[in-house]
């Protein structure tokens, strides 16, 4: 073929490519010299290009889109606003580091309708962060501020050194989800979830904030797979919440109370927890009824393992195991801890069932009966080892079967 019927033949192919593809672009609308673009795309701001973080996200359309944030250390002074749904604003990692420098209580990132309103009709949907560290200092706000977003999702974030709360939910009523971060030394709680609703909060790591999470005022919380440590105050803490599970977390070496259900708690399941060294107690049942204290191991408390006071009942308590740091052979693993590794505590309730559990090597007793009288409690088929308990102290409740080797 001659070399012009082959240069005819390439221009004829390109022509028909190029309308196949504006009409594949919706009917030819969309396409630009540089590439044809997908009907429906939203926008991906890339923020290096941009004078500051928040000139990037100002440049949001209204139906949201994408932010991509670089490598870098960036230091704000006022907070960075979101008010926009369907928004991700994403990181390389820690390497994208956001520093508050703020030291007049200003938060570091605010998500919020721009009305800032505080009602139904200010809410905002669908944002996501992901993949980057915020800090901030003693003297500034919140680290992460979300009001009022519905499927708030918090993903693979640092947020460290704030002198308010690490992550504040407040009203965000719809499914939020925190999930594979890092949440350290905030100067109040690390995560503080008020009035919200089927929140999940897995696989995270809290070290040394005030309190780790505190969730009030909301219901059907899902807390999974967390590890907390080192706490200056209480590790969870419930209030006001029903229809919730605290499961499969490690629990340490809290300054307060590792596990707190108050206020009209009911049905919330707390279950297969390790609960470890805490220095006031492992957990205590307030103000809660018909809740389940189960398969935890609770580990040279402090002070007291569980307790159940006077405004809690109707709770079961099931195959637990409260203990020392015995390693078999009459060895203890950490002699000068264990004279304070503590039991169970009731007072003033009733209607609990305490059965199949273990107790061993407890100081001073595994089961001690306090204050007020406790009544209708069944104590049975539990195994006390190298400990005593109050269990005759029960007044008109059942005592059966246990086994005791003193």
């Amino acid at each position: 073929m001659k070399r012009a019927s082959w240069m005819v033949m390439v221009i004829v192919v390109a022509a028909v490519l190029t309308g196949y593809f504006c009409v594949a672009d919706g009917q030819g609308q969309g396409a630009t010299s540089a590439g044809v673009r997908l009907a429906g795309a939203r926008a991906v701001i890339e923020a290096a290009r941009y004078p500051t973080i928040q000139a990037a996200i100002n440049a949001l359309p209204e139906e949201g889109g994408v932010v991509r944030l670089p490598p870098g250390t960036f230091e704000i002074r006022e907070p960075l606003k979101v008010g926009k749904s369907d928004v991700l604003i994403e990181g390389a990692g820690t390497a994208t580091h956001i520093k508050n420098v703020n030291t007049e209580g200003g938060s570091a990132l605010i998500l919020q309708h721009p009305s800032t309103g505080d009602d139904r009709k200010s809410e905002l949907w669908r944002i996501r962060l992901a993949n980057f560290r915020v800090t901030g200092n003693e003297k500034s706000g919140n680290g992460i501020e979300a009001r009022r977003i519905n499927e708030v999702f918090i993903d693979g974030v640092t947020v460290s050194n704030h002198g308010g709360d690490g992550i504040l939910l407040h009203f965000c009523y719809e499914d939020p989800r925190i999930c594979n971060s890092l949440i350290t030394y905030n100067k109040k709680t690390g995560l503080n979830v008020i009035g919200c609703h089927d929140v999940v909060v897995s696989a995270n790591q809290f070290e040394e904030n005030q309190d780790a999470v505190r969730f009030i005022d909301g219901f059907n919380l899902c807390m999974t797979g967390n590890c907390l440590d080192d706490h200056l105050g209480d590790g969870v803490v419930i209030e006001n919440t029903y229809g919730s599970v605290v499961a499969g977390n490690m629990i340490e070496e809290c300054k307060g109370t590792a596990i707190v259900l108050d206020r009209d708690c009911y049905g919330i399941t707390l279950s297969a927890n390790v609960i470890a060294h805490e220095e006031t107690g492992g957990i205590a049942l307030r103000d809660a009824h018909g809740c389940a204290v189960s398969a935890n191991a609770f580990t040279i408390m402090g002070k007291d393992a569980l307790s159940i006071g006077p405004n809690s009942g109707r709770i079961t308590v099931t195959g637990n195991n409260f203990c020392d740091s015995y390693i078999g052979a009459d060895q203890l693993k950490r002699v000068e801890n264990d004279r304070q590794a503590g039991g169970m505590v009731l007072n003033g309730t009733s209607g609990i069932a305490v059965a199949g559990n273990l107790f061993s090597g407890l100081r001073p007793k595994a089961l001690a009966v306090e204050g007020q009288p406790s009544k209708h409690v069944l104590f049975s088929d539990n195994v006390l080892v190298d400990t005593v308990g109050d269990d005759k102290k029960l007044e008109a409740s059942l005592v059966k079967d246990n086994l005791s080797q003193e």
